[in-house]
């Protein structure tokens, strides 16, 4: 169910995110990329694995979910419209990439894993995870495997992607142990601008149905303000922090109650898909920059299979353009969550 904690009903929230923020501070002090939300995936899928019993509260997940879409929605601003022509050029590549890529990784889990028809469809589609799960359900697939390898896949390409930019040397540290942000000393007119583009964004969205309520409408609504000149803020960086430790966190407690040799299996093939899947990326990157002009990491960041708020995440951790990464992969989330089983229903007699 949508509204169920995230790992052990019975777990412990204080101690699922005492090790996420472990892992988080050791990843901060080592200057790895993205160091909260890595940090504390890494140590929370360990925990979770090992029969640690945590657990991650629906409520709280999303909060900090809408806190993450005020901050993508602060990096937009007035200028970014004279960008949208070269963008509807990129998102045109971006679903022509994922159409491929799903097709792709769905044989990939039909041949090599030996998923059933159903469960590797919705478990190669690349929108949001809790849709997929969901849906994959309604159609008669195995919710569970479809959530493990769903997750395996955003755990892996965040894990990923970083390492990949700063291989590359296009990864820019943030100066201290925390992530970029604002400072906490925001004027009240600008806490009560954000508080309210974080608690009433989700409501509206949910109202008009948009995938990833919590994220998508914060971000709509805060994004609106600072486009409309309205605010120059963002939410302060301890903020930030605290936000990607939940949502690694969140990632991690999902492993929780597994058995250790069916996480093994899924995320070895998860392994071989995002392969696949980041290595399209970089292919339809390099194409697509030859169209648009847009520099090829910049539309990897955009194409690569993450979450949107991960996605978004890894832009902000590696200092790259937010609005851009995130009005992409809000695209493909929309997208595949409409069509995806409209489409399954055509195709279903040819799986």
């Amino acid at each position: 169910m949508r509204n169920q904690p995230l790992g052990n009903p019975g777990g412990s929230l204080w101690l699922g995110l005492a090790i996420g923020a472990l892992g988080g501070a050791l990843f901060a002090f080592l200057k790895l990329p993205l160091a909260w939300m890595l940090g504390a995936m890494v140590f929370t899928t360990f925990a979770s694995i090992s029969g640690v019993q945590i657990s991650l509260p629906h409520w709280l997940r999303t909060s900090m979910i809408a806190i993450l879409g005020v901050m993508i929605g602060s990096a937009f601003s007035p200028d970014l419209i004279d960008q949208l022509d070269r963008w509807a050029v990129s998102i045109a590549g971006l679903l022509v990439y994922a159409i491929l890529a799903g097709a792709m990784v769905l044989v990939y889990l039909r041949k090599v894993g030996g998923y059933d028809p159903v469960t590797a469809y919705f478990s190669s589609s690349p929108g949001g995870l809790n849709e997929m799960v969901i849906v994959g359900r309604e159609m008669g697939g195995d919710d569970r495997i479809i959530a493990l390898t769903q997750a395996s896949r955003i755990l892996l390409t965040v894990m990923t992607i970083p390492f990949m930019f700063r291989l590359l040397g296009d990864y820019d540290p943030p100066p201290g142990l925390l992530p970029r942000g604002a400072s906490i000393n925001l004027p009240m007119s600008e806490w009560l601008l954000l508080g309210g583009c974080a608690v009433i964004g989700p409501f509206l969205a949910k109202l008009i149905r948009l995938p990833a309520a919590s994220l998508t409408g914060a971000m709509f609504l805060s994004a609106t303000v600072h486009i409309a000149g309205w605010s120059e803020g963002s939410p302060p960086s301890i903020l930030v922090a605290l936000a990607q430790v939940v949502l690694g966190t969140g990632v991690g407690c999902r492993f929780s109650g597994t058995d250790v040799r069916e996480v093994v299996r899924v995320v070895r093939l998860s392994l071989g898909s995002t392969t696949l899947l980041i290595a399209s990326a970089v292919a339809a990157g390099l194409i697509m920059e030859q169209i648009t002009g847009i520099p090829w990491y910049m539309l990897v960041l955009a194409y690569a299979p993450g979450g949107l708020a991960e996605m978004s995440l890894v832009a902000l951790g590696i200092g790259q353009d937010i609005a851009f990464v995130a009005t992409h992969h809000l695209f493909r989330i929309s997208i595949v969550v409409i069509l995806a089983p409209l489409a399954f229903r055509l195709m279903r007699r040819g799986l």
